[in-house]
């Protein structure tokens, strides 16, 4: 029996032996972790906690549990809403905007002390120099003048002296500013500052102390602790220090007699809250330069000067803005430099990457152009030469280059030029002879790119000169993206909806009465309806049927059905109705802050679309020109069928609005030729109007009404912003529209065309092309 049992073991031996590194390896760790463990729950004290005694004192028993249950605080917990239903329930308010609510605020507010005498020269150059680094620039004054200079905040106290100007300064940023604003920068007129620097050491400074930080003065007779900052140079104030100041200024005002407001404030910080001046603080030192009479600014190159905040005194403007021309080219080239360095950095760096040099994109530090998956993703480039463009915004294929258009290329040709020059000088010097080609796209990942053929003449240092055609590239890319300000719009406006009926129109206006009560009245929409009924010259007479008898027992219908609602019309007679004249008969019947929508029989307008018309369109501003969807013709394109297998063709687009359960939709397309629908105010229509009539005068007003629609005075006559911008919600059905012949060439040519683009798609026209070549051909 033992001769067999050898051999199983033997056997079972050979089979475990590859695993028994591993079966040792287990039994190994686990025996370790089983001594740790019991090592761990032997000892009597945590020597954590023992730190954490006092020195030579007994130790709490409670610790272990006390950080115990420390961490347990940690856990998250869920606690649910409970609202006692006793208690009346309270809606919450909320503020206009989520900064107000979390209490966050700006960094920097700036107050310039200036006079009567400078508010229209200094205070201007300081204006112009900083106005745009700021997110608030005020100026203060005794006594201004009749008329305030444009896009200044101006504030004036009515008195001279200047402890009452600085006392009622610092009440006015207290009382308006003080819970808007971490830091408060007082200057004068005659001061220049570096505005990118001061916002910076802003910054970096932390907002918990009572900091009064500038250069520190000291006081005739008082001794060294006692410092005052010179008002010349600027001083910064936090707003902490503000919030303790503000009760003491009228005892200050009383008590302290100065000549100066700068002294006067040191005095009342010292006196008041032991506060003095300082140069430095958290590593941060104010540095500033005080410039000499006659000074060439260009000239200066001390250290002091390259690194100052503000420079004292600035005699006049001019010296001002040479001032920011110098810390300007001095900013540009330090941007440069930088950007040199991350570019060498980059190029270093790019070896160490899998792709290697290959990796690397053009410019060094940008975006890689961007990359088309698919034949509809590909940027086209806009072909252009030195006196036209192959591109234009109305179709036709050749348009004169002029504008900003033209600007762009002239610069481009200056870059290519510099930047030639700056190369291979003094070896070669270019000069420009011809543009011979020209290529630009807009890339949204990169910006601008510029591809320029250029013939040019190369002279050498010996003077010998021959003519070369070169191919450059060029990029301008784009810049730290910014926050365009908008003025503020609500929701809650009410919008008056202006429909022009003509009598071959009458019929459709009862469908866009019941939608109208569907989608604005049964909803309760702010919204109301005039209804401005056109008749022809022999229609409508004594004895004759009115065209629109339905129309107005319709409306009526409709106010008796919702109580409340009044539909108001309006009857005109024209032959030749023009947009613009009946317009005019409306406008004149509604306040000037009236927000008019102009619509037509087709639209269907919808609580959506009203609000966007309430958001876009902006008094004195903004008006809103929406781009409907139109559907095409039901017998050119059939409803649409379910996807078909891969490799079909695609099916012409859906309306964006449509409905699934009112069957498969039928294609259409945005019609761009359109311009009937519009969202503006009336004050902005008037304006536009009164600078219309102004310019054109007699017949000439009389042509010119006749071939413009209300977008295109607001185009031509209005310096508001046009938005025009496809609107999804607004769907028409497809109908042919009646193009008067008696309108002007341009408008009939849109109308038409409008019809034409209309029918299908181009797929779709050429299949009822081949259907009906093939009828005919049987």
């Amino acid at each position: 029996m033992a001769g067999p049992t050898t051999m199983r073991l033997s056997s079972l031996l050979a089979l475990l032996r590859p695993a028994l590194p591993l079966i040792l390896g287990l039994s190994l760790g686990c025996s370790l972790s089983l001594l740790r463990v019991s090592w761990i729950q032997g000892e009597g004290e945590d020597p954590c906690i023992e730190a954490v005694g006092e020195p030579g004192g007994p130790q709490n028993p409670d610790s272990r549990a006390q950080l115990d249950q420390s961490d347990e605080d940690f856990k998250p917990r869920i606690v649910p809403y409970y609202r006692d239903p006793n208690k009346p329930y309270k809606k919450v308010l909320r503020t206009r905007y989520i900064q107000t609510e979390l209490g966050s605020r700006e960094r920097l507010l700036v107050a310039v002390l200036t006079s009567r005498a400078t508010l229209s020269t200094l205070a201007v150059a300081v204006n112009r120099t900083v106005a745009h680094h700021f997110p608030r620039l005020l100026y203060f004054t005794g006594q201004r003048g009749a008329r305030a200079p444009a896009g200044m905040q101006v504030v004036s106290h009515g008195d001279e002296r200047p402890a009452w100007l600085m006392s009622e300064t610092l009440r006015h940023l207290h009382t308006h500013f003080g819970a808007d604003y971490d830091w408060f920068f007082i200057m004068q007129d005659d001061t220049y500052v570096q505005a990118p620097r001061l916002a910076a050491l802003a910054g970096h400074l932390s907002i918990n102390h009572d900091l009064y930080l500038g250069r520190a003065e000291e006081f005739i007779g008082a001794g060294e602790q006692a410092r005052y900052c010179h008002g010349g140079f600027g001083y910064l104030l936090s707003r902490s220090l503000l919030l303790r100041l503000r009760p003491h200024l009228d005892g200050c005002r009383g008590d302290i007699l100065s000549a100066r407001p700068d002294e006067w404030l040191g005095r009342c910080l010292i006196d008041s809250l032991g506060i003095g001046c300082v140069s430095q603080h958290q590593g941060q030192q104010y540095r500033s330069f005080e410039l000499a009479k006659n000074r060439d600014p260009e000239k200066e190159g001390s250290l002091a000067f390259l690194s100052a905040f503000t420079v004292h005194p600035v005699s006049e403007g001019t010296l001002m803005y040479r001032l920011h021309k110098r810390f300007s080219a001095l900013e540009l080239e330090r941007a440069y430099s930088e950007i040199e360095q991350l570019q060498a950095q980059i190029r270093n760096l790019t070896v160490l990457t899998p792709e290697g040099e290959a990796g690397l994109s053009w410019p060094v530090g940008l975006p890689a152009p961007f990359t088309p998956h698919s034949r509809f993703e590909v940027l086209g480039w806009d072909y252009f030469t030195e006196q036209h463009t192959f591109s234009c915004a109305d179709g036709a294929p050749k348009c004169p280059l002029q504008g900003a258009s033209r600007a762009d290329v002239g610069d481009a040709v200056e870059t290519a030029l510099e930047q030639l020059n700056r190369r291979y000088q003094p070896r070669l010097r270019f000069q420009k002879q011809q543009l011979l080609n020209g290529y630009r796209r807009f890339d949204p990942a990169r910006g601008m790119e510029y591809t320029l053929d250029l013939l040019l003449e190369c002279v050498t240092q010996r003077g010998h000169r021959r003519a070369l055609a070169r191919r450059v590239s060029l990029l301008r890319p784009l810049s730290r993206v910014e926050i365009l300000p908008m003025p503020y719009v609500t929701e809650a406006t009410r919008v008056q909806l202006v429909l022009p009926l003509l009598v071959a129109e009458a019929a459709a206006a009862l469908a866009f009465l019941e939608a109208f009560a569907a989608s604005v009245l049964e909803p309760r929409e702010h919204a109301l309806l005039t209804l401005l009924l056109v008749y022809g010259p022999q229609e409508g007479g004594r004895g004759a049927p009115d065209p629109f008898l339905g129309v107005k027992a319709a409306a009526a219908e409709l106010e008796r059905r919702y109580p409340g609602t009044r539909l108001a019309w309006l009857a005109v007679r024209a032959e030749a109705p023009s947009q613009v004249r009946l317009m005019d008969v409306v406008s004149k019947k509604h306040p000037v802050d009236t927000l008019f929508f102009l619509t037509t029989v087709w639209t269907r307008p919808g609580p959506e679309v009203l609000n966007r018309c309430r958001m876009n369109a902006i008094s004195g501003w903004q008006a809103f020109f929406p781009v409907h969807f139109q559907e095409f013709n039901p017998a050119l394109s059939p409803q649409r069928s379910p996807p078909g297998p891969p490799g079909a063709g695609p099916d012409p687009p859906s309306p964006p609005g449509a409905d699934p359960s009112r069957g498969a939709p039928v294609g259409g397309r945005f019609d761009r030729q359109a311009s009937a629908e519009g969202c503006f105010y009336n004050a902005d229509y008037l304006a536009a109007r009164a600078r219309l009539a102004g310019e054109l005068a007699g017949q000439e007003e009389e042509e010119a009404l006749e071939g413009l629609e209300v977008m295109d005075v607001f185009l031509r006559f209005s310096g508001l912003h046009l938005f025009r911008a496809v609107e999804p919600g607004l769907v028409q059905k497809f109908s042919l529209r009646d193009c008067n012949p008696r309108l002007s060439e341009e408008l009939y040519h849109r109308c038409r065309l409008s019809n034409l683009e209309g029918l299908g798609g181009r797929a779709q026209l050429a299949m009822a092309l081949f259907e009906q070549e093939q009828a005919n051909s049987t």
